[in-house]
């Protein structure tokens, strides 16, 4: 059960964020991983199994390890972390793993009828081949769809990357929730559901009541490939209710429960021409 966002969180925001009108701007150190900036969504720790915390210099994790997957995979963007970095395509167990956990292979994905999903897509870290590596552990893998993964999954993965490319800082937040049975003699959880939340600021972890932050929420079927990500746009606030998770909770309650009402509209960019790799 999660706290009451404005009981937990507000005399940390009078302590420790800096409020310039109504911007909220987070110093490198309220964060002690980056890629955590806005927060810790579900409180993940290394106390529990199935909330368990996995922090690695690319992005940081809640791994469950009952279910074989990620519960939510975090991590900043931005043009720093893009280059021309081969793929790597080294799907291989996460061997930070606790010694007498069960260890995902990729070999428990063949014939499953399902892709090894990225959460943190190959291509958002392709600035050098260890980067992008690191991308490939099976604690950042979920069975996803084929249509889902191939299609409007990797337009949207395309899209924030422009973004980057545009100059925007983004922290990407990805994640699953629900069941719909399991792949590998039932060690791999399949998620029925697939979101993903995009703060896009234009100065280094800033954030505003006019901030741009877009939510998604899709189903993990096949048969609507062509769909486009934007029939899937949500508020922060819906995915809450449907994971019960807290997101951006380092941002002062008043804001936090401003941006995370709203159901977002896209950013107008020109598109770059390239090749999705998941």
């Amino acid at each position: 059960m999660f706290v009451s966002k404005k009981l937990l969180f507000l005399p940390i925001a009078l302590l420790l964020i800096l409020t310039v009108g109504c911007t909220i701007l987070l110093p490198r150190q309220f964060a002690s991983n980056p890629h955590l900036a806005f927060g810790n969504p579900s409180n993940a720790s290394n106390i529990d199994p199935n909330n368990y915390l996995i922090e690695k210099p690319q992005y940081v994790l809640s791994y469950n390890r009952d279910k074989g997957i990620p519960n939510w995979v975090s991590w900043e963007l931005n043009q720093s972390w893009l280059g021309e970095a081969p793929r790597s395509n080294n799907f291989r167990p996460d061997d930070t793993l606790p010694e007498d956990w069960y260890r995902v292979t990729p070999n428990d994905y063949t014939r499953s009828g399902f892709d090894k999903g990225h959460m943190i897509p190959s291509a958002d870290r392709s600035n050098n081949p260890d980067n992008n590596a690191a991308t490939f552990l099976m604690t950042n893998i979920i069975p996803q769809a084929p249509d889902n993964n191939q299609g409007y999954w990797a337009r949207l993965e395309d899209y924030e990357r422009t973004l980057a490319n545009e100059g925007y800082e983004l922290h990407i937040i990805s994640g699953v929730y629900g069941q719909k049975g399991t792949i590998a003699r039932g060690k791999v959880s399949i998620p029925a559901r697939i979101f993903k939340i995009i703060v896009a600021t234009t100065s280094e972890r800033s954030i505003n009541d006019s901030t741009k932050i877009i939510a998604v929420d899709t189903p993990n079927i096949n048969g609507n490939r062509e769909t486009n990500w934007t029939e899937f746009l949500t508020s922060i606030d819906a995915i809450e209710k449907n994971t019960g998770y807290n997101f951006l909770s380092n941002l002062s309650p008043s804001l936090q429960n401003l941006v995370e009402s709203k159901v977002a509209s896209v950013i107008e960019v020109k598109p770059k021409s390239s090749s999705h790799k998941n």
